[in-house]
């Protein structure tokens, strides 16, 4: 889709970023929101001293997994004095404004907000969106065209940082794969020379 069919793209350093990540009681549509962790990136910097993270108030406690526990290490004792799903997502949309949202794989944290906002009466969530996954995607296609045997590029974030070189982090945690997707980001925007924002959607 042309975001900017009558306009010149913006450079991509002239925009701001939110890299953000969410922790959910599970991938379905009967899934919760559990934690949300944001991170800015102004000018081309992570500017981490101004990121956002919180746990969220489950609406139906009683429907958390052992499974989901496990892997995301909260239990629901420290959920029950968190703010309310509709507080986290009020201030989710005040940091954003009309900013760029940033995330890897998009479909499912971008669908879990969209549901929320939907689901509670919000206004319509519609950000222009760069996904770490689809950048990947064309790198490894720029790596095919050059070498036809190439090792694929994993999608995986932590596997496609491992890759890149970048060093390991805190997974399954939200606001720790937010700063992880907002280095991988730079990372790829400069190995892909992408100069507009444009380029990266």
């Amino acid at each position: 889709m042309n975001l900017w069919p009558f306009a010149k793209s913006p450079a991509w350093d002239e925009v701001t970023y939110w890299a953000l990540d969410l922790e959910t009681s599970g991938l379905g549509p009967s899934d919760q929101i559990l934690s949300v962790g944001m991170v800015p990136i102004r000018k081309g910097v992570i500017e981490f001293g101004a990121h956002y993270y919180s746990l969220v108030r489950p609406i139906r406690p009683e429907a958390l997994s052992a499974e989901g526990i496990r892997a995301h290490h909260i239990l629901p004792r420290e959920l029950e004095s968190a703010p309310s799903v509709e507080q986290v997502l009020d201030e989710v949309r005040l940091r954003m404004g009309h900013d760029v949202l940033l995330l890897h794989y998009s479909p499912v944290d971008l669908g879990f907000l969209k549901r929320y906002f939907r689901t509670l009466g919000r206004p319509r969530f519609k950000p222009v969106v760069v996904d770490t996954v689809v950048l990947l995607g064309r790198l490894g296609e720029r790596q095919r065209q050059l070498e036809p045997h190439a090792k694929p590029v994993p999608t995986g974030l932590a596997a496609a940082r491992a890759a890149f070189g970048l060093p390991g982090h805190l997974e399954h945690h939200a606001l720790w794969d937010a700063l992880a997707t907002a280095e991988l980001f730079l990372l790829l925007r400069h190995r892909l020379q992408a100069r507009t924002l444009r380029q990266l959607v």
